[in-house]
């Protein structure tokens, strides 16, 4: 068993006309896209040719390209994994967008990639190390759009209009997530153009996020990934096609991309998430669903301003700064009001009393139809 790292070594030798593109080489595209490539690559409005993964590789700002200090090593090794292989190293990229707006709560990064002359790959990047991006990731639980998913759509019409040909699209985490809602939601001579949309453990929509957008209409084209344990891939999910994933790692740590396990070409698949894990999605989606907007933004803004009084920028620092970040934490609970405090007792007393209603009926069931319980497969093998 091997990662993607350990694929390109295996197959990197072999081009896109000798191996046909799949699910893995989507996730290292995905992955790929999280490095930064500010001042190396071409924006999407700018009249520029497309640089080759050499010409970055011998940029004499290369290094700046691993902003994120939680995978530098990985994906320094990803990097020089890619630029030495036959199959990544005629790779051109463009049209890069990063953008991040405090003021909005938006975090926003997308990359077009051409792995070959007739091989396209539009990605969009996940969450980042940055507090406002884990902000925006809870924001997806709103019915209107964040404005990361509108952006999604600009970045799509202009990328794909300058391509004109077809394309493959994704994004793991929130990155699945925009790619599914661009996809959904553009233009239909850009729509008809979309060959596949790989979601690697990205979250859903609510229902009626979809109702407004044209997901029946590539429905039939979402390729969902997932690991053994996910729980981001999960929330708010309503695509039942997915693929399971094994992961080295465990709980949460799943959502790693170098976690996930390959097995010769592909990856390992098993058949269902966790019976533990799933118990706990449901309830979560529940309990999201059966909230009101308002109740929802109060939890998600109250959680965020508790997070941001650690006077943390991101995610890394909060970690690793942690004695300092709970007593921030501590000195924000004590101002809040007294209505959001009401408020987000109630939100909680709700998630507990449904956890304890699906913790029954899980029991009920048990006992009714003895210790075998039918596991929860995914329809697409």
């Amino acid at each position: 068993m091997g990662t993607i790292i350990n694929y390109i070594e295996e197959y990197g030798d072999y081009t896109f006309s000798e191996k046909p593109f799949g699910e893995v080489d989507s996730l290292i595209l995905c992955q790929f896209a999280y490095l930064k490539f500010d001042g190396l690559v071409p924006g999407v409005d700018d009249d520029a040719p497309p640089v080759s993964i050499r010409q970055v590789f011998e940029n004499r700002d290369y290094d700046n390209l691993y902003g994120d200090e939680r995978y530098r090593e990985k994906n320094t090794e990803l990097f020089l994994a890619m630029v030495h292989s036959r199959r990544f190293g005629s790779l051109k990229i463009n049209y890069y967008v990063n953008q991040i707006e405090l003021e909005k709560e938006t975090q926003f990064s997308a990359v077009t990639f051409q792995p070959d002359e007739e091989l396209y790959y539009i990605a969009y990047r996940g969450t980042d190390e940055t507090i406002v991006g884990w902000k925006e990731d809870l924001n997806l639980a709103f019915s209107e759009p964040v404005p990361g998913q509108l952006m999604s759509v600009e970045y799509l019409e202009k990328s794909a209009g300058k391509i004109g040909k077809p394309f493959y699209m994704g994004g793991h985490s929130k990155g699945g997530n925009f790619a599914v809602y661009a996809a959904m939601n553009c233009r239909q001579d850009i729509q008809d153009n979309i060959v596949i949309i790989f979601n690697h453990d990205g979250p859903g929509f609510r229902p009626e996020v979809r109702e407004k957008g044209q997901f029946d209409k590539i429905e039939n084209r979402i390729r969902q990934t997932v690991p053994h344990s996910s729980m981001v891939g999960m929330l708010l999910s309503s695509e039942r096609n997915y693929r399971v994933v094994e992961s080295r790692n465990f709980g949460l740590a799943q959502h790693d991309p170098y976690s996930w396990l390959i097995e010769k070409d592909n990856f390992q698949i098993v058949k269902q998430i966790y019976s533990g894990r799933m118990f706990v999605d449901t309830t979560i989606n529940d309990w999201i669903l059966s909230l009101n907007q308002e109740q929802m933004r109060i939890f998600v803004d109250t959680l965020y301003d508790v997070v941001k009084a650690s006077e943390a920028d991101n995610l890394i620092d909060f970690t690793a700064n942690w004695k300092r970040s709970i007593q921030g934490i501590m000195s924000a609970i004590k101002n809040v009001d007294a209505d959001t405090t009401k408020t987000m007792n109630d939100i909680m007393k709700a998630l507990f009393e449904m956890l304890s209603q699906h913790t029954k009926e899980e029991l009920q069931g048990k006992k009714k139809h003895g210790r075998h319980r039918h596991p929860v497969h995914n329809s697409r093998k």
